[in-house]
């Protein structure tokens, strides 16, 4: 029998610690794995669910020059939908790591079935990184790019990838 006193427990350790497992619960209040698992899903209405993966957190500047990007290759498009593709160029900044992200297993949490989905962001550690630039256009890469270590990205760099993006 379930008592409201060992549910109320469940959810407080589960509220306290939303990455313990229903192992570790039902050592903790002495109960078996499959009934501290059914009160966790049953009587609290809780999964373990992991975190969406985002690439970066934008804020209102960053989204709005998104949309104005937008807008802008929208326009372009509209004026000659034939020759879009193949006058555009893409270019990435991208931060290499040299280390292996927190996995899907490990970034679980305890959730209610109505709790709105987390996210995680890309956590940037200090050591061990290289800035690699990527251009494109519509028949595949272009150019990659590794910045070497202690050089600056400034409009001199940008003008060296030009540079050697002309010699294609």
């Amino acid at each position: 029998m379930t008592t409201l006193e060992i549910i109320d427990q469940i959810h407080e350790l589960l509220l306290e610690d939303r990455r313990i497992s229903a192992k570790s619960i039902a050592e903790q209040l002495g109960i078996s794995r499959e009934r501290g698992g059914s009160i966790i899903h049953e009587d609290l209405n809780m999964w373990k669910l992991s975190a969406k993966w985002v690439p970066k957190c934008l804020n209102a500047d960053k989204k709005h020059q998104q949309c104005k990007s937008s807008e802008q290759l929208l326009e372009f498009f509209q004026r000659d939908p034939n020759d879009f593709l193949s006058r555009l160029m893409t270019m990435e900044d991208t931060w290499l790591y040299h280390y292996d992200p927190e996995t899907k297993q490990q970034s679980m949490k305890w959730w209610h079935s109505c709790s709105p989905c987390s996210k995680k962001f890309q956590v940037q550690k200090s050591a061990g990184k290289v800035l690699a630039s990527i251009i494109w256009d519509q028949d595949g890469i272009l150019l990659i790019d590794y910045l070497p270590k202690g050089q600056t990205i400034n409009a001199e760099y940008y003008s060296s990838l030009l540079v050697q993006l002309k010699a294609f």
